[in-house]
């Protein structure tokens, strides 16, 4: 039986650790055909080859989600340990090895409703609403805002802060990650001495068409990992 080709509408599977699930692999001391076998045999997966398992632990193909869930239980571990850094409402909750039914009671949602919440890859829910998904799923601040859909508006403002008066940019900043203003001032000014930096190497260059200036540029592609990088070290130091 031939693998079944996927539905224009499934999901996008979700991110996987290839090394992670060879490295599980290898302490349980199976090789993939093994892998392979248990896969067939026992979670109803006949098409499932050992090249195919070798494919995964290579990075050159990842397995859906409900491959990635028999993989787990093949390698005595949970979903998230072979899922890479979710970031989707979904990837959290496969990463927790939870029912979409499971989740959708837990909050007080209707099923349809909170599929189409995944669907759209934005989080739409009352405090207390989110405060019980935020528990269940383990989510951060951080994770918070990307599944609610605000990680574009927060880079944008993050660009902005970097950029010019970061001063100007501590309210609305605050708006969308409500941190305590003496951390977030930091982080902030932290952000803009950090891309100054960057500009004031590209200057001494010559021009901005040198490494500085891919670095600068680099630097506000990635102002919303160092802004929480920011945020994590001051709020460690206070």
């Amino acid at each position: 039986m031939h693998r079944a080709t996927p539905r224009p509408n499934d999901p996008p599977p979700p991110p996987f650790n290839a090394p992670a699930a060879r490295r599980l692999r290898a302490a349980l001391g199976m090789g993939p055909d093994h892998v392979a076998q248990t896969l067939r045999a026992s979670y109803g997966l006949p098409y499932v080859t050992p090249h195919l398992v070798v494919a995964w632990e290579r990075g050159t193909a990842a397995p859906s989600g409900p491959e990635l869930s028999a993989l787990a239980g093949v390698l005595w571990c949970s979903p998230g340990e072979l899922i890479g850094r979710p970031r989707t409402l979904r990837e959290h909750r496969i990463a927790r090895g939870l029912a979409a039914e499971d989740v959708a009671r837990a909050v007080g949602h209707e099923l349809r409703a909170y599929l189409r919440m995944e669907e759209t890859g934005q989080w739409r829910g009352s405090d207390r609403q989110t405060a019980v998904l935020a528990g269940l799923l383990a989510l951060s601040l951080a994770d918070l805002i990307t599944v609610s859909g605000h990680e574009d508006r927060l880079a944008e403002l993050l660009r902005s802060a970097a950029t010019t008066r970061w001063q100007g940019y501590v309210r609305p900043v605050g708006k969308l990650a409500p941190l305590d203003r003496r951390v977030l001032e930091r982080a902030l000014q932290r952000l803009h001495q950090d891309y100054q930096g960057h500009m004031a190497a590209t200057l001494s260059w010559g021009g901005g068409s040198g490494d500085a200036g891919d670095d600068g540029r680099e630097f506000l592609e990635r102002v919303v990992d160092h802004f929480w990088a920011a945020v994590e070290e001051y709020s460690g130091s206070r």
